[in-house]
């Protein structure tokens, strides 16, 4: 490959001459220290480079050298557990090789080339294999088994096939080709991270990702395979949300890319991942996920390649027949990168000097999630949810990132600085949210958790609608104004609020919810809602009402553990018992 000169330097963009041969997208080494770039146009004989790594240092004339391969990433068992910086290079060997901050120019492999996996074949020799099949699994965690598939371009018969432990580049097995090629098949794959990986066919979304948070479960649920927003100000709670998801969602693989946020945001995933327990197996979580850590001090280039990094990883577990969740925190930061590199190329800016091409970009990334049936012959079904945070400015959600995302995704959690600074989390505003995936999963959810959940969700919503008109009335004109059941629309209201939205993600029973719990705590509360309203009807006072000891035990049904669900049902018979007991006692009291 000829080497190119550097003739220009600005920032973390470098322009060469020189690389005749050079294609767009094609990795290149840049200067004395081979930094990581990437060709991002190609005009006049002159390629723009953008540099994933600090560019000081770099003078016009030094070399240029290109690989003559797009920017990649290594998929083989190794993964789990990883944690790698924006180009998938590890940061336990960079660590062991270069210290405590990543040298510049340092190669390492992204993964171990040395270890070896116990492989176990699920074919044998003379079966007919295409791209996408499962030709064999290796146990990667306690968790995930990870199924090594024919690479995509490769069709024919097994020829020979090995079972016993390998390392990655080992050739576990032969197939032969319909034209009579033989096709070495190593556990390794590579695959150009901006290219989407293939499948049969896209399905609807049809069955809900459980996420443990009741205000998403139950008010805006996302769907497997869906895709999802939190925009919100600085301090109102995105990245814990975030965190939430990726601790308690209902996937089999979590791939968690921390795309230019602060430093000490990233820190407290990776201290805590490797602490937490996975609720469904019992085994530290890290065993299913993957981290990508591309914090806001790490150049701006590589933020971009972190998103499509992540988006790779997770499309290759979806092709095993997996459910993936993949959290991008934050879109903001890569949309921010877009446009200084845009400015630095001196292309027509958009809105706000974000490039014109900011809400294709975004749609692009968003269109790689989704519930498929997988390449090759078994038709099995894996599904990929993206859930990108979105730091607008000051909260304000008519900037050009945040309406570029919305056009694209089809549930939007929308976070509040006033809930947030009220200590209300997740500080999701229930009256300015909203899931388009509701039609799709009622059906799922009234057959599996309860054949009035919709119902109950709708009176739910209409009750704090109401409030909020109510709350007007109150700021204008003062409580005593309102009837005595707009009163006890405010106390079920607040008790939907505090008692069922407001979760605390420190609390060892009250940080995850599963969908029946949620299903029985929501009914306690409309079942108190329509028994009072009886009672009051029947002439009970409104203070008695809302004195009844019940009261406590609904407030408190957030911490009854999910292995004493019972405990939670039986509260019903108290609320029927006391407010019939009330009306027993009172007669016609006056409220």
């Amino acid at each position: 490959m000829k080497e190119g000169r550097i003739t220009k330097v600005s920032g973390p963009l470098v322009i060469a001459e020189g690389l005749d041969d050079a294609k767009m997208f094609d990795v290149v080494r840049v200067g004395n220290m081979r930094l990581i770039g990437e060709i991002i146009e190609i005009r006049g004989g002159k390629a723009s480079i953008q540099v994933y790594e600090e560019t000081a240092g770099l003078s016009p004339g030094d070399p240029v050298e290109s690989t003559g391969e797009p920017l990649s990433v290594e998929l083989a068992p190794g993964m789990l557990e990883g944690i790698f910086d924006g180009i998938q290079r590890p940061l336990n060997l960079i660590e062991e090789k270069a210290g405590a901050f990543i040298t510049r120019g340092i190669e390492v492999p992204s993964i171990d080339r040395s270890k070896k996996w116990k492989f176990e074949p699920t074919v044998k020799k003379g079966d007919r294999v295409e791209g996408g099949d499962i030709i064999g699994t290796v146990q990667e965690t306690v968790i995930v088994e990870h199924r090594i598939m024919v690479p995509h371009g490769i069709a024919g018969t097994i020829e020979e096939i090995k079972s016993g432990e390998f390392t990655v580049v080992d050739t576990i097995a032969k197939v032969k080709t319909d034209d009579g090629e033989i096709k070495e098949i190593q556990m390794l794959q590579k695959w150009p991270v901006r290219k989407i990986r293939p499948y049969k066919e896209k399905l609807p979304p049809e069955e809900p990702m459980s996420t443990g948070q009741r205000v998403i479960d139950t008010f805006f649920p996302v769907a497997k395979g869906g895709t999802a927003c939190i925009p919100g100000p600085f301090g109102s709670g995105k990245t814990v949300v975030q965190h939430q998801l990726a601790k308690w969602a209902d996937a089999d693989i979590v791939v968690y890319i921390g795309c230019g946020e602060r430093g000490n945001e990233m820190t407290d995933v990776l201290m805590e991942f490797p602490e937490l327990t996975d609720p469904k197996s019992g085994e530290p979580l890290m065993k299913r996920t993957v981290l990508i850590a591309n914090t806001s001090n790490m150049p701006v280039a590589a933020r971009e390649a972190s998103i499509y990094t992540g988006i790779t990883i997770a499309e290759y577990f979806r092709d095993m027949g997996y459910s993936v969740a993949l959290m991008a925190d934050s879109t903001s930061r890569w949309a921010e990168a877009l446009r200084e590199m845009s400015g630095r190329l001196e292309e027509m800016p958009g809105e706000e000097g974000y490039p014109a091409y900011l809400a294709s970009r975004l749609a692009e990334f968003y269109e790689r999630a989704g519930k498929v049936i997988c390449a090759g012959s078994d038709n099995r079904q894996g599904a990929l949810t993206a859930v990108g945070a979105v730091s607008p400015p000051g909260g304000d959600l008519s900037e050009p990132v945040t309406q570029g995302t919305l056009r694209v995704v089809k549930v939007f959690w929308a976070l509040d600085a006033a809930l947030a600074y009220a200590r209300h989390f997740p500080a999701i505003n229930w009256l300015t949210s909203y899931s388009l995936y509701l039609d799709k999963i009622e059906k799922w959810i009234d057959k599996e958790i309860g054949s009035d959940w919709s119902s109950m969700r709708a009176e739910a919503m209409k009750l704090l609608q109401e409030e909020a008109e109510l709350q007007e009335i109150v700021r204008l004109v003062g409580i005593d104004a309102l009837s005595i059941k707009d009163r006890l629309t405010l106390e079920t209201t607040k008790s939907i609020r505090e008692d069922y939205l407001h979760q605390n993600a420190f609390h060892d029973v009250d940080t995850y919810a599963s969908l029946k719990k949620q299903y029985n705590m929501l009914k306690l509360i409309l079942m108190f809602h329509e028994q009072a309203q009886k009672a009051l009807d029947a002439g009970a006072s409104f203070k008695d009402i809302v004195d009844l000891p019940v009261r406590e035990k609904i407030a408190r049904a957030k911490y009854i553990p999910e292995d004493r669900i019972d405990e939670i049902i039986a509260i019903q018979k108290d609320i029927k018992e006391q407010l019939e007991g009330l009306v027993a006692e009172g007669g016609m009291m006056s409220a």
